[in-house]
C-alpha cells in the first residue's frame, strides 16, 4: 500500500464526522466533487471501501471504522497541539452526546445520566431525543457517543453497535388521588374497564402490558396512546386515566405529578440499555453511567 495522503485522510475524517459528503463540503468550503474524488483516491490507497450507502447517509465499513478511530485521534491531537502552541490551554469540557429514545421515561433518563453531572472531569452533556432507529443511525456515523433505549439493537438493522444492559425495573400504576382508593382495592382486577393511558406499539412495554392484562383477565379501556412518556404523565396528572412508570423512579413520579400509587407488579419489567458503537466502554461518562445504573439505580 502506498503512503497515506494526510489531506485525503482529513477529508475522509470530515465526511465520517458529518455523515454526508454535502455536509462535509460545507464545513471544509470545498465542492462535493473534490471531496468525492479525494475519498476515491484514499480508498484506492487503502485497497477497500471505507463507506457504504445507508439512505442519504454514508456508513463506515469495518475498515472505515478502523481508519476513523486513528484519524479521529490524530486530528483531535493536532487541534490540541495548535491550541497549546498558540498559548491556549485546552481546558474545554469533554462533550458527551447522548441520544434518548422517545419511549424512555424522562425521569428515568435523568436518573441514568445524573452521574455525568457530578464527574470530576468537566463534561458538557448534549441530549438528543428521537425514535430509536434515527438515533442508531446517528450513532453509526459517530454523531452520538451513546444511545439510551428500552430494547437492544436488532440484528435486522445491520448497524454495528453493542448493547450494555443497565438493569431492569418492575412497573407501578398511578392515578389522581381522588381515584386512587377505588382502583387500589382489588388491584389488579380493579383495572378491568378502567381508563388507561398507554405507550404506543413502538414500545416494548406496550406488548408486555397487553400480555399481562390478558393473563390477569382484565380489559382496561385505552383512552390515549403516547410516544412521549412525560406527556402521558401530564395527562395522568390531569385525571385523564391511569398510567405506568418504572418502579425505580416511583418516588420521583409521586413528587412531580401529585398522583398516588394504586399498585405494582414485577411480572412486567422494563429493561434499559446503553448502546455504544464500541464493544469496550472507554468513554469516562459512559463508564460512570453504567456503574451507577448497575450498582445503585437498578440494584
Amino acid at each position: 500500500m502506498s503512503k497515506l495522503n494526510l489531506k485525503h485522510l482529513r477529508y475522509f475524517w470530515a465526511v465520517a464526522t458529518h455523515g454526508t459528503i454535502a455536509r462535509a463540503s460545507e464545513a471544509l468550503h470545498l465542492t462535493p466533487q473534490t471531496i468525492s474524488g479525494q475519498l476515491h483516491e484514499l480508498e484506492g490507497q487503502v485497497g477497500t471501501k471505507l463507506f457504504e450507502k445507508s439512505g442519504r447517509n454514508l456508513v463506515l465499513t469495518d475498515t472505515g471504522r478502523l481508519v476513523f478511530s486513528y484519524a479521529d485521534e490524530m486530528f483531535r491531537l493536532s487541534t490540541e497541539l495548535e491550541d497549546v502552541l498558540s498559548g491556549h490551554t485546552p481546558d474545554a469540557p469533554l462533550i458527551f452526546n447522548v441520544g434518548v429514545a422517545m419511549v424512555v421515561p424522562k425521569l428515568l433518563a435523568y436518573r441514568v445520566l445524573e452521574p455525568v453531572l457530578a464527574m470530576e472531569e468537566q463534561v458538557r452533556l448534549v441530549c438528543n431525543e428521537a425514535p430509536l432507529v434515527d438515533l442508531l443511525a446517528a450513532l453509526s456515523v459517530h454523531k452520538l457517543d451513546l444511545v439510551l433505549a428500552d430494547s437492544p439493537v436488532s440484528p435486522a438493522l445491520n448497524i454495528r453497535a453493542y448493547n450494555h444492559s443497565l438493569g431492569q425495573s418492575g412497573i407501578t400504576f398511578f392515578c389522581r388521588e381522588s381515584e386512587a382508593i377505588k382502583y387500589r382495592d382489588h388491584f389488579p382486577m380493579s383495572l378491568d374497564g378502567a381508563p388507561m393511558l398507554m405507550p404506543t406499539s413502538s414500545s416494548s412495554l406496550r406488548r408486555s402490558l397487553e400480555l399481562w392484562f390478558d393473563q390477569q383477565g382484565v380489559r382496561p379501556v385505552v383512552v390515549a396512546e403516547f410516544e412521549d412518556r412525560a406527556l402521558m404523565k401530564a395527562f395522568g396528572e390531569a385525571a385523564a386515566g391511569i398510567f405506568t412508570s418504572p418502579t425505580t423512579v416511583e418516588a420521583d413520579v409521586l413528587a412531580k405529578y401529585g398522583v398516588k400509587v394504586i399498585g405494582r407488579t414485577r411480572e412486567v419489567t422494563e429493561h434499559y440499555y446503553a448502546i455504544s458503537a464500541e464493544r469496550r466502554i472507554k468513554h469516562p461518562a459512559v463508564a460512570a453511567i453504567t456503574e451507577n445504573a448497575r450498582t445503585l439505580l437498578f440494584a
